[in-house]
């Protein structure tokens, strides 16, 4: 059994903080609540997002075998599409199951919208349900339905919003749908009516362009990250918002006097001679999240790995012994470490497929009382989550839809030591593969005498722990043999050079 949630509106003695830093080539913008760091968004100028962005794309490759096509967007890497992220056509019925070879061919123009960032070796994946937000609401042209934020709870105002909606609609003789966003709530008629203005203006902009662009064309960009934090996250919980950037500033001022007025005065411009993340404990935590072991208050923690096929959370007491009885000490780790699960998830911005491995509980109430906590953590997760039950063995498995890199993969590159493993060889494992090769060569071309290139600790082996078998094996082949340290040379980099 599981269960898939939406987030809710954050509680009303909830104080929220937006900070934005902006500096060369790079703009940060972090979300706090009650002081504490929930997520860490980045922009730089050479490796921004595309999600969002909507492209005149050109078909390069439809492969029907996978229902899905290659797009070429003007990307690095071709784009990927899939026949369930295309808009269906009026005559496809559930009875007809759609087929992308008779929808798309090699060289087709075709609309297309980035729903999330290329990641790794895989291209950016498409949609042709094109979204396009506004301050209050997401237009969507090719969709009919009208649609309310989930939290929007109140039923009246959700009545009020959709009667309105779709009497402006009908009223400014638009077609597509319409969904009011979250910011949405309590939205007076005015403003939403230049919300749908503004953009049945940007869907026509685009209409135009593609009829006249090459393919491979930008034809809609979303926002800079410091209106886009203005957009998506200014609400009546948030307290404030600060950036050290007088111009940004001075944009940021601009958009909310036009849409948001009544929050101008939450935008500040912040002149202090500290660093604005500094001032805030920011820039420790960003360094903290990059760190596999997450201590818990209890004296427990946490140790995440991510890896291409998923990420795993190992819970574990450390030096937490309690003070009553073993149950109630795994117990009340389990659900410390539920509810710091759910803010690592969402601060890391780890997706896919989670398993999460709590300490072993024998009472079923214990169990339900830890997927409980997990589960209403992750309630205030603005990314959908899906939370399945505790298996046997105590794991659980978690689905987070991720549309953006990691904060390790945005932030971190492969140890070129250990090509991204997180483990080297050790020097003797080096050493001893070095021996073989060296036998290798004496015994195929006749070699006689060679110069080994080598990382100084390896050298050091070779000359000390190991001198008696590096001899050895000298000996053994009629070795004449050079030692060359490389201090630029990785800890398994060694070269023979044949003399």
């Amino acid at each position: 059994m599981s269960a898939t949630h939406e987030a809710v509106a954050a509680p009303q003695d909830q104080r929220v903080e937006i900070l934005v830093n902006v500096s060369v080539g790079e703009t940060r913008a972090a979300q706090l609540e009650n002081g504490v760091l929930q997520e860490i968004h980045m922009q730089r100028d050479a490796t921004g997002s595309t999600v969002g962005n909507i492209y005149l794309g050109e078909v390069q490759r439809v492969l029907a075998g996978m229902q899905a096509a290659f797009i070429e967007i003007g990307l690095e890497r071709a784009a990927f599409l899939q026949i369930s992220d295309m808009v269906k056509r009026p005559a496809e019925t559930e009875e007809v199951t759609p087929r992308i070879q008779n929808r798309l061919s090699q060289g087709d123009r075709v609309l297309v919208q980035v729903a999330k960032d290329a990641m790794g070796t895989k291209g950016a994946r498409l949609t042709t349900d094109l979204a396009i937000p506004s301050r209050f609401l997401v237009y969507m042209p090719y969709t009919p339905r009208i649609g309310v934020s989930a939290r929007i709870e109140n039923e009246d105002e959700r009545h009020r919003l959709s009667e309105c909606v779709s009497g402006l609609r009908a009223e400014l003789g638009l077609t597509g749908g319409f969904i009011v966003r979250t910011v949405g709530d309590g939205a007076p008629h005015h403003a939403l009516a230049a919300d749908m203005r503004f953009l049945a203006t940007v869907w026509h902009d685009i209409q135009a362009q593609s009829r006249t662009v090459a393919p491979r064309t930008l034809l809609y960009g979303d926002l800079p990250l410091p209106i886009r934090m203005l957009r998506d996250l200014l609400t009546p919980d948030v307290a404030s918002i600060a950036i050290d950037d007088a111009d940004a500033w001075r944009e940021m001022q601009h958009f909310t006097r036009r849409f948001a007025p009544e929050f101008t005065d939450r935008a500040v411009h912040y002149t202090k001679d500290v660093p604005l993340f500094s001032q805030y404990g920011v820039e420790d935590a960003i360094e903290r999240a990059l760190q596999p072991k997450v201590p818990l208050r209890s004296g427990g923690f946490l140790i995440i790995e991510q890896t291409e096929a998923m990420v795993t959370v190992d819970v574990n007491t450390g030096g937490y012994v309690g003070t009553r009885s073993l149950e109630q000490t795994v117990l009340r780790t389990n659900i410390e470490a539920a509810h710091t699960v759910a803010r690592q998830l969402r601060l890391r911005n780890l997706g896919g497929i989670i398993v999460i491995d709590f300490i072993d509980m024998v009472d079923a109430d214990h169990k339900q009382q830890v997927l409980a906590a997990l589960t209403a953590a992750l309630d205030a997760d603005p990314a959908k989550t899906t939370v399945g039950a505790i298996s046997p063995l105590g794991l659980v498995e978690v689905t987070r839809k991720r549309t953006r890199d990691s904060l390790q993969h945005l932030m971190c590159a492969d140890c070129e030591a250990c090509a991204g493993r997180g483990f080297i060889k050790t020097g003797e494992t080096v050493c001893f593969a070095m021996f073989r090769e060296m036998t290798r060569l004496a015994r195929s071309n006749g070699t006689t005498e060679l110069l080994i290139l080598a990382a100084p600790d390896i050298i050091g082996l070779l000359l000390d722990e190991l001198a008696e078998a590096f001899h050895a094996v000298c000996r053994d082949t009629g070795l004449g043999v050079r030692l060359q340290a490389e201090s630029l040379y990785t800890p398994e980099q060694f070269d023979l050079v044949v003399l």
